[in-house]
């Protein structure tokens, strides 16, 4: 049964393959967290091995786990950006480069489909798109996230005058 669970634990490590700096961070998150675990667990366990042993566990199991949660706050943190519902006062008052934060929307609620030329102009502006053109671009800016180099575009296609398409992507 042991051998079973060093096994696992072994192949889980190998498919992982956490580089040396993340054994690093843990030596450093865990030197914290066992003193303050020693200095809370002082003053509720008297017995001095039966303390020591727990803040071990407490250490090993907290260690993690505050890593964990750092890594994931990061994560949070580096691709959030406010999704707003659409108002034309609001895009239009948006400098281009945080126009983004709408463009969920307008694709997800598919409310230009159908619209004309003159309507989605109205709503949105025209951007220099020409009216004999059947495919207007609009630039949305730079998502926030780790590696976007490229801005992301609205693209909007017409036929026969009205919105039959409404997509966003990078370029």
């Amino acid at each position: 049964m042991a051998t079973k669970l060093a096994m696992t634990l072994h192949n889980t490590f190998v498919f992982y393959n956490p580089g040396i700096e993340v054994y690093f961070i843990l030596v450093i998150l865990g030197v914290p967290i066992f003193l303050l675990s020693k200095w809370i667990l002082k003053k509720w366990i008297k017995v001095e091995k039966t303390r020591k042993i727990t803040t071990w566990i407490a250490t090993l199991i907290a260690t993690p786990m505050v890593y964990v949660g750092i890594v994931t706050l990061t994560m949070y943190l580096l691709f959030y950006y406010p999704k707003r519902e659409f108002e034309r006062e609001k895009w239009l008052a948006t400098a281009k480069e945080k126009r983004y934060e709408f463009s969920e929307n307008i694709v997800n609620s598919n409310m230009l489909v159908g619209k004309t030329k003159k309507e989605v102009q109205y709503l949105i502006g025209d951007e220099d798109n020409g009216s004999k053109s059947d495919v207007w671009r609009f630039y949305l800016g730079f998502v926030p996230g780790v590696a976007n180099i490229d801005p992301y575009v609205l693209h909007i296609e017409f036929k026969d005058g009205k919105v039959i398409k409404v997509v966003q992507y990078e370029t």
